[in-house]
């Protein structure tokens, strides 16, 4: 099991336990397994907004140039662009440093294959391996065999093309909010929508390497919904960190959550004869009133666990298009292989354009159920879900609710967090045995503190 890499990278506190001594050990270890047939290794490296990005992506740097690779650098670049550079550019592999939707503390090494797709687990447990080595035994470069770092700008370009390319209609009479999180999409985004003809508003634009995702972005959606409605404006769209991620508001302030966007795709979809095998990915913390829905438009659906990874991987295996998750990673399969905020964005506004439908009239048809979600800090994930005592309490709340609801407790994959989630027909019962749980985790001694 690896220790280091969860579903979507090495996370941690940047500094303490993510270190520039781990990133550069990394560098170390992909410029030298990358090398073939004495081919020096070509890697893309991508960052968000966060101070620490910078201590990493020299690390990393002088790592894969000590191994002999040369690396081109994009700069404050979203996931979804390293993925496409790294895929069209015919990289050995892609490196983007970001710890998405968590605060400017924490930062992240995700890897990316030559497909452009999450890196499989056995590279990844080879560098949790090496990682872990008291000795560094990899030989490094010397002499005109150090690598090289080059700003690849052309990688940018390329992306941005690509977006703007899957673009059929103007986007002209749109009025468009958008919120970059202070991250990765403040740079592009607007271009992207300006090339289009919307009229575009902004926030979340103005990184100071402290200010990501901090009140803006879309773990605080509540700040672009009061931003539509200021401006009256007809939808907006709200991105994470690395702008992998998409949420939305529609034209009244509501959320438009991930869930009403992969509804809107599948049903557009099925309409143009585009929806492969009349079937959407959703993973289990999608809501069951988007299963009404899809049930409602003859669309079937398949779960995964939580993690856009598993999305993608249950899409490619079974030849599905369509997948995501209710935080708002959208995998358009035709188009990308990974969540990408900003082609999310472009093209749910193209189909607002093309029926001639605002946003609340799209997702109308997905009615929620209400849904409590706690985020817990514990010292040991595992203890808390291996405790009988808290196991009984999440048994009582499943014969409680009966098939009026259901109750989800699994560990984060990103943060040392466990998370509750209870999702039914009255928000009272969800508040209460959400409560009732989290008070069986905090009485057994597993919560600590955590945050600045």
């Amino acid at each position: 099991m690896l220790h280091y890499f969860g579903t979507d990278g090495f996370r941690g506190e940047a500094g303490k336990t993510l270190t520039a001594s781990q990133a550069f050990r990394i560098g170390r270890f992909l410029g030298h397994h990358d090398q073939k047939g004495g081919t020096r290794a070509r890697v893309v490296l991508g960052k968000d907004t966060r101070r620490s990005c910078y201590m990493l992506e020299y690390a990393l740097a002088a790592g894969l140039c000590a191994s002999g690779a040369d690396v081109y650098r994009l700069h404050v670049i979203s996931t979804p662009c390293v993925c496409h550079a790294t895929k069209e550019g015919d990289f050995d592999c892609g490196v983007m440093i970001s710890a998405s939707h968590n605060p400017f503390f924490d930062n992240g090494i995700k890897i990316i294959n030559s497909r452009g797709e999450k890196m499989d687990d056995e590279l990844l447990a080879g560098i949790e391996e090496y990682l872990d080595k008291e000795e560094d035994d990899l030989p490094f470069a010397t002499g005109s065999e150090i690598g090289s770092v080059f700003d690849y700008n052309e990688g940018r370009r390329r992306y941005v093309e690509h977006v703007l390319s899957l673009a059929k209609q103007s986007l002209s009479g749109l009025r468009i909010g958008l919120d970059c999180a202070n991250g990765s999409a403040w740079e592009v985004a607007r271009d992207v929508f300006d090339a289009l003809g919307a009229e575009t508003y902004i926030i979340g634009d103005s990184p100071d390497g402290l200010n990501i995702n901090k009140g803006v972005g879309s773990t605080h959606i509540e700040a672009l919904s009061a931003f539509v409605q200021q401006h009256h404006l007809d939808a907006g769209f709200a991105f994470d960190g690395d702008a992998d991620r998409c949420l939305a508001v529609d034209e009244q302030g509501r959320v438009i959550t991930g869930d009403h966007i992969l509804y809107i795709f599948a049903a557009d979809w099925q309409r143009r004869g585009m929806l492969a095998g009349n079937t959407v990915v959703t993973t289990i913390m999608s809501n069951m009133g988007l299963y009404r829905a899809l049930d409602e438009a003859g669309i079937r659906h398949v779960e995964t666990p939580v993690g856009d990874k598993h999305v993608y991987d249950r899409m490619v295996k079974e030849g599905y298009c369509l997948g995501g998750e209710q935080s708002g990673h959208i995998i358009l399969g035709p188009y990308a292989t990974t969540g990408d905020g900003l082609l999310t964005a472009t093209q749910l506004a193209e189909v607002m354009t093309s029926r001639r439908l605002p946003l609340s009239r799209l997702a109308g048809a997905v009615r929620l159920y209400p849904q409590v979600l706690r985020n817990l800090p514990v010292s040991d994930q595992e203890a808390v879900l291996g405790s009988p005592t808290v196991h009984k309490a999440v048994e009582e709340a499943t014969v409680a609710l009966g098939r009026q609801g259901r109750i989800l407790l699994r560990k984060s994959g990103t943060e040392p967090v466990v998370r509750v989630m209870v999702e039914a027909e009255r928000e009272e019962w969800c508040r209460h045995w959400a409560d009732h749980i989290c008070e069986s985790i905090r009485a057994q001694g597993f919560l600590c503190e955590r945050g600045r």
